[in-house]
């Protein structure tokens, strides 16, 4: 079920144009419904992010952005529609199959880092990889790998509350990151940070996020960051429009 995912990892957008996209929405919508009344965060979505793409999702705050990430994640099921991920249909799937394809193909990075406080940030990002079945050894050197391209090479072996906030977010990305998913999505990953703190991660996060070959989706309402990403789409009244090139 996981092999399609497992095959594209690794692949850059030009390759990318040849396989299943990373991620595919049709017809996706979400609607509340309380009593006789509805609320629609979004009706009729359709969207596709080839392997080594990268994509900003902007919008509005409570336009639905962080709804749409939940969805693309496989965290939550849509109203109607469906969602492919690598080319499997991941919204007909049951619980474990979903869970297996989030934990093997996709990575999340939200504005809050939720580290687990009693870890180190090496065991924070070998955690992951270890429940996945990797050998301690080969957890350990892809979490030093992570984290010292993130420039925290001094700080593997300190726990989040010796870490700076921008620090704290960059073990979150290199945990993200660990099971070297082929799908990344990013939730304003930078939006409790420091203008100039916030502009560093910004950086690295690209930098290996090229590095890696990933298509990734984030969520921003940092214009400068959506400037320098691949394509910027909009997600207004309930639709998803695409910025002019």
């Amino acid at each position: 079920m996981n092999e399609p995912v497992r095959r594209q990892q690794g692949q850059d957008a030009g390759q990318g144009a040849r396989l299943a996209p990373a991620l595919e929405l049709r017809g996706v919508e979400r609607i509340y419904r309380q009593g006789h009344k509805e609320l629609v965060v979004f009706r009729g979505l359709d969207f596709v992010l080839r392997p080594g793409e990268v994509a900003a999702l902007v919008g509005p705050s409570g336009a639905g952005k962080s709804s749409l990430l939940h969805i693309a994640g496989l965290l939550e099921k849509p109203t109607a529609g469906q969602v492919f991920i690598a080319g499997v249909e991941g919204t007909a799937l049951d619980d474990a199959a979903r869970t297996r394809i989030r934990r093997l193909g996709i990575g999340f990075v939200y504005q809050f880092h939720h580290l687990l406080p009693e870890f180190t940030a090496e065991e924070n990002v070998m955690l992951p990889q270890l429940v996945m079945g990797r050998g301690r050894a080969q957890a350990r050197e892809r979490a030093h790998y992570l984290l010292e391209t993130l420039g925290l090479k001094e700080r593997l072996r300190h726990i989040p509350s010796e870490l700076s906030g921008g620090e704290q977010q960059r073990v979150a990305i290199a945990r993200a990151l660990a099971n070297e998913p082929m799908l990344l999505l990013a939730d304003e990953p930078t939006g409790n940070l420091d203008p100039d703190t916030a502009a560093r991660v910004h950086e690295m996060l690209l930098n290996l996020i090229r590095a890696e070959g990933l298509a990734a989706l984030i969520a921003t309402h940092n214009m400068e960051l959506a400037a320098l990403l691949h394509r910027v789409v909009h997600l207004r009244h309930g639709r998803l429009v695409e910025a002019a090139p």
